[in-house]
């Protein structure tokens, strides 16, 4: 199914750039930051941490999730409703949080974070796949 696959798509490239951004994180390196130069500044403020866990874990677990749920779904195992009503709320718990943290560079941190802008648009994109798949049910 395309929508599978698009799902697919965007959580992997969510998933490679999370690991990017951990080990970087790991190995003290600064990322690259094609916009602002200021990823440092976002990366390292005290919003990269929600509850005592760094924000770049808590993506690879809902990324590494999305894929494990969509592989379920286009193989057919469990119970499809329950697995679509549960990526139904990681992602938009995620696309929330997502705006939340893009409102923080904006107005609390005054940096923009390129890698974090990217993780807000493909969290986004996931969300609109998934309306869209909601909605063509309806």
């Amino acid at each position: 199914m395309l929508l599978h696959f698009l799902v697919l798509l965007f959580a992997s490239f969510g998933l490679s750039e999370t690991v990017f951004l951990i080990r970087k994180r790991k190995s003290e390196e600064a990322p690259v930051c094609f916009i602002g130069g200021d990823c440092h500044k976002v990366l390292d403020s005290k919003w990269n941490k929600t509850l005592g866990i760094h924000n770049d874990l808590v993506g690879l677990v809902f990324y590494v999730a999305v894929l494990v749920a969509v592989a379920l779904l286009e193989i057919g195992i469990g119970p499809a409703d329950k697995i679509w009503i549960a990526l139904d709320v990681a992602v938009g718990l995620a696309a929330l949080a997502s705006l939340y943290f893009t409102f923080l560079q904006w107005k609390v941190i005054k940096a923009w974070c390129f890698w974090c802008l990217m993780s807000a648009t493909t969290n986004l994109a996931l969300l609109v796949l998934i309306l869209v798949h909601k909605f063509a049910l309806s």
